[in-house]
């Protein structure tokens, strides 16, 4: 998922075509009917990216396959801007927090890839997706308008609850500790690299641009780690191929600008209200097609997490009653 960048207005304003769509798009003051069915959709696209990972896996090494992945991405972001006309510029005074989001993204990916090596789809997404709660917290301390409400606590200590279950709590089989710690340790790094997209300089420049950041640093970091991982390829088949293709095309490039582009014409929150589809989703897809066992060690920590995520990205009401 991208790293939680807030979209403003219309960004995809440097060719005449872009001018034109962007006078007839609107911004909406709610989730309508689309909207909703495209943030669902979304959120099952990042469910089953977790499958794919986890597969992928068996034919390359994690980290190998996450610098790889992001090699590959530069290219099909660098080949979206140059079709939609936006110029590739690194303003001064972004640069700094250009590299620092690109180093956390590198970080963040290698714990999630590693992760998804050492325990299963649903322990995983239980656990990571639940970057929304150190995010609050975290900008608690950071961003002045961005401060814990009554609910946010609420939600953010059910949520916390939820993956203290999922780590300590464990049937036979059910994973590796390890792993699951792997799977915090990204969710803290995105965490962090949203915090740095939101309250860096490096938010006022195009998401595109953020993003582009994010990829082209984080590829020869994860490629240069991969060094010290073992072999960069294990019982590779053409099913592994497909899941690198589909990582770079449909998920980073595609996926992330879509989210991007959602971003920009819904409300931040009503968008991230949706975070708590991905865990559900990605538990059941574990369930469905690898064969996982879903015990209720992993049912209370899904409820748990999934109802603090609600709380947590619950827009607040206007105490202001009309009329």
């Amino acid at each position: 998922m991208p790293s939680g960048l807030m979209g403003s207005g219309c960004w995809a304003v440097d060719s005449l075509t872009a001018r034109a769509s962007c006078a007839r798009m609107e911004r909406k003051t709610q989730i309508d009917l689309f909207g909703a069915t495209a943030l669902t959709g979304f959120a099952l696209l990042l469910a089953f990216n977790q499958v794919v990972i986890k597969v992928t896996n068996e034919g390359l090494q994690p980290v190998f396959f996450a610098g790889a992945r992001s090699a590959g991405a530069v290219i099909c972001i660098w080949l979206w801007m140059r079709w939609r006309g936006i110029p590739l510029r690194f303003e001064k005074g972004t640069r700094w927090a250009g590299w620092a989001v690109g180093l956390t993204f590198a970080f963040e990916f290698l714990c999630m890839f590693i992760a998804l090596d050492l325990t299963t789809v649903g322990r995983s997404a239980v656990i990571f997706y639940s970057m929304p709660v150190w995010l609050a917290l975290m900008s608690h301390f950071v961003i002045h308008d961005d401060r814990m409400t009554g609910l946010k606590a609420l939600g953010l200590a059910l949520a916390f609850a939820g993956v203290c279950l999922a780590i300590l709590l464990r049937d036979e089989g059910a994973g590796n500790l390890w792993g699951d710690l792997a799977a915090l340790a990204a969710a803290w790094g995105w965490a962090i690299t949203a915090l740095l997209a939101k309250a860096s300089p490096l938010a006022r420049v195009r998401p595109e641009i953020q993003l582009f950041w994010q990829v082209a640093v984080s590829a020869p970091i994860l490629l240069l780690a991969a060094l010290f991982f073992g072999p960069f390829i294990r019982d590779f088949a053409p099913i592994h191929m497909a899941g690198l293709i589909f990582q770079i095309v449909v998920v980073v490039s595609a996926g992330f600008i879509f989210w991007l582009w959602l971003l920009s014409i819904y409300p931040a929150s009503g968008v991230a209200s949706f975070s708590f589809l991905t865990p559900v989703l990605a538990v059941g897809m574990g369930w469905l097609l690898l064969g996982e066992d879903v015990g209720a060690d992993l049912i209370g920590a899904l409820v748990l997490v999934a109802v603090g995520l609600f709380l947590i990205n619950r827009p607040v009401r206007s105490r202001r009653m009309s009329g």
